[in-house]
């Protein structure tokens, strides 16, 4: 079984509802388990800094696909939820990032992982570090702990506690 930590980031339309239904089309899939979820986290906007605040948020899951396979179903759910890709780092419905599978590294033409600039962002870093806060980069062998007080919280936000997959996946849109 694969462990796989997956970045979930959305900034238009229903960004909660979209979150939700994102991890409901993990969560549905026969090869994958979500195992755990972080809180919602509203973050500003990285790189492309015209547009509006994003939310974000962490998925552990475990699964028998290989790495490729994994980003492919990530990809088919960018695309159900109407993901457009037209400026580099802007506006999204839905973004999926597979940010470590198991302690691998891997490179290929499609995919990097560990994600190649997870370190930089607190937006990735805070609610990776709720779910697990030992984790270690492996490209560096730092805690990613450490790479947090090197990049500072700035611009993260704890927006929503989430209790629970099934909590998260079954409960109504509201703000709490």
């Amino acid at each position: 079984m694969n462990e796989v930590y997956i970045s979930l980031g959305s900034n238009m339309g229903d960004k909660e509802e979209t979150l939700r239904h994102a991890v409901q089309l993990l969560q549905q899939q026969k090869e994958i388990e979500v195992v755990k979820l972080s809180s919602i986290y509203e973050t500003d906007p990285v790189g492309y800094t015209n547009q509006d605040l994003f939310l974000n948020m962490v998925v552990q899951v475990r699964t028998t696909l290989p790495a490729q396979e994994m980003l492919e179903e990530c990809q088919k759910i960018e695309q159900a939820l109407k993901r457009v890709r037209i400026i580099r780092w802007g506006p999204r419905t839905i973004d999926l990032d597979i940010l470590f599978y198991n302690h691998d590294n891997i490179e290929t033409e499609t995919l990097i992982v560990p994600h190649p600039r997870m370190h930089e962002r607190a937006f990735v870093l805070v609610p990776l570090l709720e779910i697990d806060p030992n984790l270690i980069y492996p490209p560096t062998g730092l805690a990613l702990r450490t790479m947090l007080e090197l990049v500072g919280k700035e611009g993260v936000r704890r927006w929503k506690t989430v209790t629970g997959v099934s909590e998260f996946v079954l409960s109504e849109n509201s703000k709490g």
